[in-house]
């Protein structure tokens, strides 16, 4: 009786991608098949020194960093992230996150990381969205490689405004020491990857990593979904 009514409402109501906008078939979720192939991915996790490693040289101490695709403006990978973001859909965000998650999974890059730990955010904001997307990214990652998540050590003590608007400087003073740890020893000794939906400037992961950092013996990397093109 569920399927039924299930597919009467698909009848009406059709389940569309979020890239392309086309029906979707059975058995398919979120993303067409086709769009699925046509994601710009970076395969920056099978390339030491690449060019996010490039990017964050001398400004942080860290192990690896990578993202799964490109990030262009009215790409792929903008729609899914808008999609995340501002539609109240974070199933999405574990969908593209399992995506990441087989991606790097066989890796050299994934393998001797302790925790995932989700870029947080302020409790204010996430009882407005409903939810923390990079935790929801941080889910599917999980999923897929068995890695545990820990989204209580790592906080957002200030409620800054958005970043979108912001020139490079201007996000970087928005978003310094507005992190801190609850406990400093749940990070003692261990490899902790970062995860974030989006790099741009880079300057809300190098303020999370200073934090982090600030534990003895802890190594960082990063990853996020997309980066800029």
């Amino acid at each position: 009786m569920r399927n039924l009514f299930r597919d009467f409402l698909n009848l009406f109501f059709p389940d569309l991608c979020v890239v392309c906008n086309q029906r979707l078939s059975e058995g398919e979720e979120h993303i067409c098949t086709d769009c699925l192939l046509l994601l710009p991915r970076t395969n920056f996790h099978l390339q030491p020194d690449n060019r996010l490693e490039q990017f964050f040289a001398g400004r942080i101490p860290f192990q690896q960093i990578a993202a799964f695709a490109y990030f262009v403006k009215g790409g792929s990978i903008q729609s899914i992230i808008h999609e995340l973001k501002y539609k109240r859909n974070p199933e999405i965000g574990r969908f593209i996150g399992a995506l990441c998650g087989e991606n790097i999974k066989d890796s050299a890059f994934i393998a001797d990381i302790d925790y995932l730990v989700p870029v947080p955010l302020h409790p204010g904001r996430q009882k407005e969205r409903g939810y923390n997307q990079s935790l929801e990214i941080c889910k599917g990652i999980s999923d897929i490689t068995g890695i545990p998540i820990d989204d209580k050590t790592l906080i957002r003590k200030v409620n800054n405004k958005s970043q979108t608007k912001n020139a490079r400087f201007d996000r970087w003073k928005n978003v310094e020491d507005i992190f801190s740890l609850s406990d400093t020893e749940n990070f003692e000794g261990k490899h902790i990857l970062l995860v974030d939906d989006v790099i741009t400037t880079g300057s809300t992961l190098e303020s999370c990593a200073k934090e982090v950092l600030k534990c003895k013996d802890c190594r960082i990397s990063i990853y996020a979904v997309g980066t800029a093109g």
